[in-house]
């Protein structure tokens, strides 16, 4: 799944570190999520959205590889 995490990130000026304190997940979490190496939890999903200020629709891209 793609996200715009680090793009929201940025607008808000917030390091990894910082968001990674703000949604209590460690900053290698975040690091894996921005590089899509790992997809959160729906809990997270929704957690990460808030402190972002942005919906989970805006924060994450679903694309179904089978019909692309």
């Amino acid at each position: 799944m793609k996200n715009s995490i680090k793009t929201q990130r940025k607008k808000l000026r917030l390091s990894q570190e910082e968001l990674a304190i703000k949604a209590s997940v460690t900053r290698q979490t975040i690091i894996a999520i921005e590089n899509d190496k790992y997809d959160p939890s729906l809990g997270l999903a929704f957690k990460l959205a808030y402190v972002l200020q942005t919906s989970i629709e805006t924060l994450f891209i679903w694309k179904d590889d089978q019909n692309d």
